[in-house]
């Protein structure tokens, strides 16, 4: 595979999980009344999210964008 497509495919792959499991997260918050919508509970999930999901796809970047692979 290309290494370009291969690393927009990785990147595309990150922004997914991480929306989906911020997204999870957030329902339960919000149903469980830990803060309403569009107040900085949100921002605060959202943001900390991303920046574990950041993490993790930059440890395991090696793993799947290695040339050799």
């Amino acid at each position: 595979m290309n290494p370009t497509t291969k690393g927009i495919a990785y990147v595309s792959v990150w922004v997914m999980l991480w929306g989906t499991a911020a997204s999870l997260a957030d329902f339960v918050l919000l149903e469980r009344g830990a803060y309403a919508a569009g107040t900085a509970g949100q921002v605060i999930t959202f943001a900390s999210y991303g920046m574990a999901a950041v993490v993790l796809a930059v440890r395991l970047s090696g793993r799947f964008l290695n040339p050799e692979a």
